[in-house]
């Protein structure tokens, strides 16, 4: 009985240890980002539970899409995401554009909105409205958050994701998707997404 507190002492620690280390690693720029976020959500009236950041200066093979947990202050989960093919884009240096047709990533905020069937991934996408002059042709573009069943679950670093699944949307792993679907349904306001370099 000793030895089955211990072992369950040293592993309640360990997991505390664990969470503690993560929300200290939360990457300055990520925190910076979250910071502004959270005032212009507040200013809009939008979601002031979570938001979700990408940050594209990050490698592919990296995690790069955040949920950020506006109440905690900290990551709820990250994953892989790919970036637009057009314009001479390259794995590691995506080309910007809002121009129709460009088959480019465009920077900036959006309002996530209504939810819809996807051809892809986990069959479910969501609609993207540009909030900035980088991105307001963002709905016409047809751009939506959806999920592609070859995206990996896990970071695939020094590894690139292939160029060519993304026309311009943000695509994600069908796990990660699973995460925003659910978290989206609940939400009561419009959720804010950030693509930034």
């Amino acid at each position: 009985m000793k030895i089955s507190f211990n072992l369950k002492f040293i592993f309640t620690l360990a997991l505390s240890l664990n969470l503690f280390i993560g929300y200290c690693q939360i990457p300055e720029r990520i925190s910076s980002i979250a910071t502004s976020a959270k005032a212009y959500c507040k200013k809009n009236n939008m979601n002031m539970e979570f938001c979700f950041l990408v940050d594209l200066s990050i490698h592919s093979g990296k995690n790069r899409f955040y949920i950020y947990n506006f109440k905690t202050n900290t990551i709820s989960y990250s994953g892989l995401v790919c970036h637009g093919m057009g314009k001479n884009s390259t794995h590691e240096n995506p080309v910007y554009s809002n121009e129709v047709g460009s088959n480019c990533t465009s920077l900036g905020k959006y309002k996530i909105g209504k939810r819809a069937y996807s051809n892809w991934g986990i069959h479910i996408h969501y609609k993207m409205h540009g909030l900035d002059k980088t991105n307001s042709n963002a709905f016409k573009r047809m751009v939506v958050l959806h999920s592609y069943e070859y995206v990996s679950e896990t970071e695939i670093y020094p590894n690139h994701l292939t160029l060519g699944w993304s026309l311009g949307c943000p695509v994600v792993a069908n796990d990660l998707m699973t995460q925003i679907d659910a978290l989206l349904k609940k939400a009561k306001k419009p959720t804010l997404i950030w693509i930034f370099d």
